[in-house]
């Protein structure tokens, strides 16, 4: 193996490693109080990138549903992005379609570096995606002005990419863990050879650094002749990212607003949760034209708030979807979704329900199923847990069995005391149906020891381990 695919290979497992919860949330299943489930598309058209596809239609859609597209990481799957973000459950509430990717090369990293996936129709994995949506829109009678994107880490360099090469399809974009779009341009081989997509270790590093304006003509040249609207961004990095760096959150910040035509300094700075600062160009309200959030003291592994995203596209509409099938298992939420990401840090800043929840006796029933990926002396855990009985607002507890600390959580407000555990439902997913399940998920610290908890408690009831 030579040096240079050393390097790519150690740095796409780099990239798996430091995504939040989606390799553990592989191992769980679909959350089973949807009927809905994730669908693979063996054909939906022209597929220069040899790419995957699978689809998420939830139950009940609006007469003219939006779509959103979910790009994962490096050494990630479609499956691994439908188990461990939570685009499907809100799919079910708000009544649009997801489609998840999938890069089918060694390493599946996307392509987001060759001169055919830079460029409007290239002969690479950009146009397969753009195919991807073509097939939805053609079946699902969608509203072709509401198509959105969304990615993590490879996932997040090819929302960029397909913001500039494809602006005429999506209406805006949110990226977890990115860089500009054209920064991982490399001599690289033809598409479809099957080898890893290549490492671009200056821009990983941050050693690219340009004006606004070249990269804002960067990402025109990708689409060339083009006059037409541009799509929103949305920008999420840790500020200690050292497999991306954090360098480039501030260059896609430049890239963006020079495309979008607005300035470099913020209109508005503000804190939405403990340890994160948000800037907002163009414009102060939730739909500005950039939107960058920093996780301050937080690496490439950040949480990814899908409430917020889908709150920036403008997707979380209080509206009733017309139904289609038989209603939709996972009810509208009785409040509207929060505007910022969930808290991460054990002071909450989402309130509580304004009413203590219920609490019902032992004998209602409830599983929780936990998987975790550990290294060293951290971990990701993912939650998935099972009710009989309807919830309106909910809590559910532990006691950690090996010394583990929380450092971080996202679809919860979540506390711990000594080795007890509290987490609370966030603003948005406080409800849940009679059979339903709910989904959340925590960063955290071990010390060489990390056995999983085996009593957890949910509003107060025993509940048995799925």
């Amino acid at each position: 193996m030579t040096p240079s695919l050393r390097r790519a290979v150690a740095a796409a497992t780099t990239l798996a490693l430091g995504v939040v919860g989606l390799v553990a949330a592989a191992l769980t299943t679909a959350p089973a109080a949807q009927a809905a489930s994730l669908v693979s598309v063996s054909s939906f058209g022209s597929n220069p990138g040899q790419l995957g596809m699978s689809l998420f239609v939830p139950d009940s859609l609006p007469a003219k549903p939006a779509v959103l597209v979910a790009v994962h990481y490096c050494t990630g799957s479609a499956q691994a992005m439908y188990n461990g973000s939570q685009f499907d459950e809100l799919a079910s509430r708000y009544g649009y379609i997801v489609i998840y990717p999938q890069a089918n090369r060694s390493g599946s990293c996307f392509d987001v570096s060759s001169s055919e996936a830079l460029v409007h129709g290239g002969a690479s994995d950009p146009t397969s995606i753009v195919s991807m949506v073509r097939y939805v829109q053609q079946r699902y009678t969608t509203d072709n002005s509401r198509v959105f994107v969304t990615g993590v880490s490879s996932g997040a360099m090819m929302t960029q990419v397909l913001l500039a090469t494809y602006p005429d399809v999506f209406a805006a974009g949110s990226a977890f863990a990115g860089v500009p779009a054209t920064c991982f341009s490399t001599s690289s081989p033809p598409p479809g050879t099957g080898s890893q997509a290549p490492w671009n270790s200056d821009c990983s590093g941050g050693r690219l650094v340009r004006t606004g304006q070249q990269w804002g003509d960067l990402a025109r040249a990708a689409y060339p002749g083009y006059t037409g609207a541009r799509p929103r961004v949305q920008l999420w990095h840790g500020s200690q990212d050292t497999t991306l760096s954090y360098v480039n959150h501030g260059e896609a910040v430049k890239q963006w607003t020079n495309v979008l035509g607005v300035s470099e300094t913020p209109v508005s700075t503000d804190y939405p949760a403990s340890g994160q600062v948000r800037t907002r160009y163009g414009a102060t309200g939730d739909r500005a034209p950039v939107e960058a959030i920093t996780f301050q003291d937080v690496g490439h592994n950040l949480p990814v708030d899908a409430a917020a995203a889908v709150h920036f596209f403008g997707l979380d509409s209080t509206t009733t979807p017309s139904p289609t099938t038989p209603a939709p298992t996972t009810p509208a939420p009785t409040t509207p979704a929060p505007t910022t990401p969930a808290p991460t840090t054990p002071a909450p800043t989402t309130p509580a329900p304004t009413t203590p929840p219920p609490s019902p006796t032992p004998s209602i029933g409830c599983t929780v199923t936990y998987t975790v990926n550990q290294w060293n002396t951290g971990f990701t855990g993912n939650l998935t847990v099972r009710s009989n009985v309807a919830l309106n607002g909910w809590t559910l507890t532990w006691t950690w069995p090996s010394g583990q600390v929380v450092t971080q959580a996202w679809s919860s407000v979540t506390t711990q005391t000594g080795s007890f555990v509290s987490a609370k439902n966030a603003a948005w997913n406080s409800s849940v149906p009679a059979g339903g399940s709910f989904q959340f998920g925590l960063n955290g610290s071990h010390p060489g020891t990390n056995a999983a908890p085996t009593d957890f408690v949910l509003n107060g009831a025993p509940c048995s381990r799925g």
